[in-house]
């Protein structure tokens, strides 16, 4: 009897939970044990997308797995995309690699740390299957691969092919014969999905304030430079949905490296467990809770000088954006007023207009220098702004030489939003009272003879560096334009090791972000850097300007870039 009850417990929660064939499947991007990005939604162009649920250890996952393979290996090439997804809490990218290699797992196997995705579709267990139309993202069948597999025992062939027969149907425009069956696999631990109780405990004023209040209103604030600002629960109440969306996809916050990878100053990621206090809040209806709203007491965006006023101001010659139209980069110089050698410890640029200014380079125009140097690198000598990128002081003890002969040179690119207007920025420097004891350089790396294919999803171009000398890697930074998909850094040194330095799985030309290491890596001479850089010219990016286009190298953003910025400074030099 308790048997029973129990067996019927786990139905009911079954059924309670799970997402039923003809309801939407919402959008989510996750990485893979291999470290790339998976997006939903990205695969529009598949006739059908097939996700089981993987589980390392898990005897009847691991029988499951051939007869996938089999489907998989006549589908795949009829655009039917397979992936496996694991929701494990015990599971992780290194151990989910290590059951991978030694079962000979070829697919994807996309870790859901949060188990946020799982718990929307409804998982019970591994080795459940589900289908999903692309066209309408509609659940189209959920259950086993097939009938051959039971709890102890498994018969010589399958009598029902649940999975090839609703492939077969929808490939066909027919309705799935069997659209649901109960899995068969061992059962995944949710030690907060079924506690609806602890979910509805959750409120705005004791959990969740708090949490935006550290992580999110340092850019949602008056006067910051997200679009929107969190000024207390009304706010927040109402962009719950996307704030829920946004968490799921992975586009805020707005950080982009692989945690797996470095660890980096300034690391907006929010951990799973505060992801999962957020979402299951918002899922629980957003209750406020008593008490008062921590975000009311968030001040305005400082929009002068957050490190203090200035050793010195320079206006940038005031520039006319038109309405519309195409302003192509201009170079404006300004002679350097200071009369005598300096040393800068950081710079930061106060654009005149946020809305047309897309980004500000800030570096030398030195007579002495030209030719010595290439151009891009005196260019950005003190660096930049974008969004995403500000200020950002040289690391104690450096900094980078302002020569009283030298002029100060700019890059500004401006881009028309449908109103003239007219932008003075400003760019604030701040001098060391001595020279420093190293200067900080900059590399940067590049291949101007770039072709990308048209509608090509992933096209990888890789340029290299070697260092002659032993240095001091304190930053990196990958730039491309609209097409840029991935990038990554990785070190290889002279005795064959190699290190990935960065990995940008997701990469968003919206955020140019400069990835500051928390430890400085020593680099010994005769190490080689390689920047690889992936694009995607295919009609899934949408933001591609014509997927039907060979790209070039070019600043305007409709061609594209491959550029890796390393800053640095040698261990032998000091000044």
């Amino acid at each position: 009897m308790r048997l029973l009850t129990f067996l019927s417990l786990l139905l009911l929660s079954w059924s309670a939970h799970a997402l039923e064939p003809g309801s939407r499947v919402d959008n989510f991007r996750l990485l893979d044990h291999r470290g790339i990005s998976h997006e939903l939604h990205y695969l529009s162009d598949q006739k059908a997308i097939v996700l089981m649920v993987h589980g390392n250890g898990c005897p009847v996952g691991r029988q499951a797995l051939p007869a996938l393979k089999t489907v998989r290996d006549r589908f795949e090439s009829r655009d039917v995309t397979f992936l496996l997804i694991d929701s494990h809490l015990h599971d992780d990218r290194a151990s989910v690699a290590a059951e991978a290699k030694e079962f000979g797992i070829d697919l994807p196997v996309l870790l859901d740390e949060t188990q946020l995705i799982a718990e929307s579709l409804g998982v019970t267990r591994t080795a459940e299957v589900f289908v999903i139309d692309p066209r309408t993202w509609k659940l189209l069948y959920r259950g086993p691969v097939d009938d051959r597999l039971a709890y102890g025992a498994q018969k010589p062939a399958s009598s029902s092919r649940y999975l090839e027969d609703a492939l077969e149907a929808t490939l066909a425009g027919k309705p799935v014969p069997v659209s649901r069956v109960e899995p068969v696999g061992c059962l995944v631990d949710f030690p907060r999905r079924d506690t609806t109780a602890d979910s509805s405990r959750l409120t705005y004023s004791e959990q969740v304030a708090p949490l935006l209040r550290d992580r999110c209103s340092s850019c949602h604030r008056p006067g910051g430079v997200a679009p929107w600002a969190m000024t207390g629960y009304k706010a927040v109440r109402g962009f719950a949905p996307m704030i829920r969306e946004v968490l799921r996809t992975g586009r805020m916050p707005p950080w982009y490296a692989d945690r797996h990878h470095g660890q980096f100053v300034g690391d907006l990621s929010l951990p799973p467990e505060d992801v999962r206090t957020i979402v299951h809040w918002i899922e629980a209806g957003a209750p406020r809770g008593d008490g008062p709203d921590p975000l009311e007491a968030v001040a305005a965006a400082d929009s002068e000088w957050p490190m203090g006023p200035p050793d010195l101001v320079v206006e940038i010659p005031a520039f006319d954006v038109p309405a519309t139209g195409v302003v192509d980069y201009t170079y404006p110089t300004v002679p350097n007023p200071v009369g005598r050698d300096q040393w800068v410890r950081a710079i930061h640029i106060l654009p005149g207009n946020r809305g047309v200014v897309h980004h500000v380079l800030a570096g030398i125009d030195d007579p002495a220098m030209r030719g010595q140097r290439p151009f891009i690198e005196q260019l950005a000598a003190f660096g930049g702004y974008s969004p995403g990128r500000n200020f950002m002081p040289f690391p104690d003890g450096s900094g980078v030489r302002l020569q009283a002969g030298a002029n100060l040179m700019f890059q500004m690119h401006y881009t028309p939003n449908g109103k003239a207007v007219r932008d003075v920025t400003r760019v604030g420097y701040y001098f060391h009272k001595e020279p420093p004891a190293h200067e900080m350089r900059l590399q940067f790396m590049m291949t101007r003879g770039l072709r990308i294919p048209p509608n090509t999803k992933a096209h990888t171009e890789s340029v290299a560096h070697v260092f002659e000398r032993d240095v001091i890697l304190y930053s990196l930074m990958p730039h491309a334009h609209l097409r840029g998909r991935a990038a990554k850094f990785i070190a290889r040194f002279p005795d064959g090791r190699e290190e990935t330095l960065l990995s940008v799985p997701k990469y968003d030309f919206n955020w140019q972000t400069v990835y500051v290491l928390e430890e400085p890596r020593r680099l010994p001479a005769g190490t080689t850097v390689t920047f690889d850089m992936t694009w995607d010219n295919s009609a899934q990016n949408p933001a591609n300007p014509d997927p039907s286009r060979t790209v070039p190298w070019g600043d305007q953003t409709w061609d594209e870039m491959n550029a890796g910025w390393l800053r640095y400074r040698e261990i032998a030099e000091a000044k």
